[in-house]
């Protein structure tokens, strides 16, 4: 049962046992019966489900930057996180084998929150890093502009002889304000 449906608690399989063999089983003997067979619960890998489309222009963009070398030390690579202070999701659990991390039944789709409590963004180079920046509520162009693109990011690249921006697509990352920001600065953002 746990190999089929890896979100399956203990305690479903053990009254499931005692529904068909009439059998008292407790839902330790099964966790330890599972441990024993190889099987360990961890959280569920969670992933924004990819379409075909976006997994052929994700192809596309790795076979262009196939031959680079020196290139990619040249590449400041930044993000920020969400952390919400109201809720916490990592209860889940899925039964899998050590390697099964990336298997479809141990990945669980996730969407993002509408109202984040604080958003962490950072960047990361070769050779130095940005320091992190605190966003209480939720990150917009505007916001991202002033609070990091002019005070963190701008000063940061005027001391790398040479850097190739990264961020992903979110919002306010591609809205044309932001976008003259890095074309005015005479910015190379990696596609």
């Amino acid at each position: 049962m746990s190999v089929t449906d890896s979100s399956v608690t203990s305690r479903t399989v053990a009254q499931y046992i005692e529904s068909v063999t009439h059998h008292s089983v407790s839902a330790r003997t099964i966790r330890r019966r599972l441990q024993q067979s190889g099987l360990s619960t961890r959280r569920p890998l969670l992933v924004v489900p990819l379409t075909q489309s976006h997994r052929r222009l994700q192809r596309q963009w790795c076979d262009g930057r196939r031959m680079w070398v020196a290139e990619w030390n040249e590449v400041v690579f930044t993000d920020e996180s969400r952390i919400c202070l109201q809720h916490h999701d990592g209860r889940i659990r899925v039964w899998r084998h050590c390697g099964e991390r990336m298997l479809n039944r141990c990945v669980m789709p996730r969407h993002t929150s509408p109202a984040p409590d604080i958003v962490v963004w950072g960047g990361l180079g070769y050779h130095s890093r940005t320091p992190l920046v605190g966003i209480a509520g939720t990150l917009n162009s505007q916001r991202y502009i002033s609070e990091v693109l002019e005070p963190v990011v701008l000063p940061y690249l005027q001391g790398l002889c040479t850097a190739i921006f990264q961020q992903d697509n979110a919002r306010p990352h591609v809205a044309r304000i932001v976008q003259r920001i890095f074309v005015n600065h005479q910015i190379e953002l990696l596609p």
